[in-house]
C-alpha cells in the first residue's frame, strides 16, 4: 500500500503542475488569437495587393477580401 504522505504530495504537485500548464495554454491562444487578428486585419486592408491578401486567406483558410 502506497505512503498517504506521498500521495498528498504527489497531487499537490500534479495539481501545481496542471495549473501552470493551463495559463501556459491559455497564454499561448491568447498570442496566436492576437497575431490572427493582426493577419485578418492585413487580408482585408485594401492598400495591399488584393492577389497577395486573397491568396493568404485561401491558405490560412480565412475569410478572402471583398
Amino acid at each position: 500500500m502506497a505512503d498517504p504522505g506521498y500521495e498528498n504530495t504527489l497531487t499537490g504537485e500534479l495539481c501545481t503542475r496542471h495549473t501552470a500548464l493551463l495559463a501556459t495554454a491559455e497564454n499561448d491562444l491568447a498570442l496566436l488569437r492576437a497575431r490572427l487578428a493582426l493577419v485578418a486585419a492585413w487580408i482585408h486592408n485594401p492598400a495591399y495587393d488584393t492577389t497577395a491578401r486573397t491568396a493568404l486567406a485561401r491558405d490560412l483558410g480565412l475569410p478572402e477580401p471583398r
